[in-house]
């Protein structure tokens, strides 16, 4: 599609809460359609105001099960949801291998809820590389706020604090030590810590080592301490509680002027991506162009790639 009113038709049919519109718009971001640039021009008038939820954690925690209470809570306060919910990619067709998605599909039917399924593609950190731009999709068709659940692969799941104003790491007591599950990166992006499951044996110990970990963290004077919440979420039990605690670090973030600073982050993220995307597409012809002379040895790699950077018009201390 390279239609620029056929584009903002879309845009339209999607603010005015067309879920085919979205799931088209969302298509056309993972396809990486030629008329992204349209799309993203007709969605930034509409964008930069929703609240933006990520919920990570390891496999079996209850993930889907907190994000689906999550959407029932912030239905009631009438509140337009969006779900990306990122799932780990069929090795034979590259789609997400729990797209159906069955845990949600209680808001299958409420349009005021619209749900994705993303494939994560063998990309690392939890995230599809389509996501950041999915979430400006659900922004500019009218969503509040927008849950972010990531594929659930462990440790390395921090590219979620990038994309999120607030970062909700989810635990359960009995899938191993919850320590080791939220130490090093996972630890340091929490804003939020959900410990799920909290009727089982060892929640009482999980929450206090959670909030033990958190204890030790240096924080200057003023700056945020995650809160650790228990929750049953199969029962509904505790959503309240971590709905309040979202809503304390947004006043947060407002209040020390986080929030701009992350959506600036943010920002500069997708535009670097964008750029080195399209420097990406550039290279190969420009780097084959040089490899004689590097391999004969009459021209360095640093040289070279100096020379890339001439050619494209950038400049480096290489040259």
């Amino acid at each position: 599609m390279s239609d620029p009113a056929a584009v903002s038709e879309l845009v339209k049919r999607a603010r005015d809460g067309d879920p085919r519109a979205v799931a088209r718009l969302i298509t056309m971001v993972e396809s990486s359609d030629p008329a992204l640039p349209e799309l993203a021009a007709a969605l930034a008038p509409h964008t930069g105001t929703a609240q933006v939820i990520g919920l990570t954690g390891s496999p079996g925690v209850g993930k889907s099960t907190t994000t689906t209470e999550l959407v029932r809570s912030l239905r009631a306060q009438r509140k337009r949801v969006g779900v990306l919910a990122v799932d780990p990619s069929s090795p034979f067709t590259g789609g997400a291998i729990l797209g159906d998605r069955v845990r949600m599909q209680d808001h299958a039917t409420d349009p005021g809820v619209y749900i994705r399924s993303m494939s994560s593609r063998g990309q690392l950190g939890g995230l599809a590389a389509a996501t950041p731009q999915a979430v400006r999709v659900l922004e500019g068709a009218g969503c509040e706020v927008i849950l972010v659940e990531t594929v659930g692969v462990g440790q390395a799941e921090v590219e979620i604090a990038s994309l999120a104003d607030t970062t909700v790491v989810v635990l359960a007591p009995g899938l191993g030590d919850a320590i080791q599950a939220a130490k090093a990166g996972i630890l340091e992006v929490g804003d939020l810590f959900v410990v799920n499951k909290a009727d089982r044996a060892g929640a009482d110990a999980t929450y206090h080592d959670i909030q033990g970990m958190i204890g030790l963290a240096d924080r200057a004077a003023g700056q945020w301490r995650p809160k650790v919440v228990r929750a049953i979420a199969s029962r509904g039990e505790g959503i309240d509680e971590i709905l309040a605690a979202i809503d304390q670090h947004h006043d947060w973030l407002v209040r020390h002027d986080e929030l701009r600073r992350r959506r600036e982050a943010r920002a500069a993220a997708e535009i670097e991506a964008i750029v080195l995307a399209a420097l990406r597409e550039r290279l190969p012809a420009a780097v084959a162009d040089q490899l004689p002379a590097v391999i004969a040895g009459t021209h360095d790699p640093y040289a070279a790639a100096a020379a890339i950077l001439a050619e494209l018009g950038l400049t480096t201390h290489m040259s």
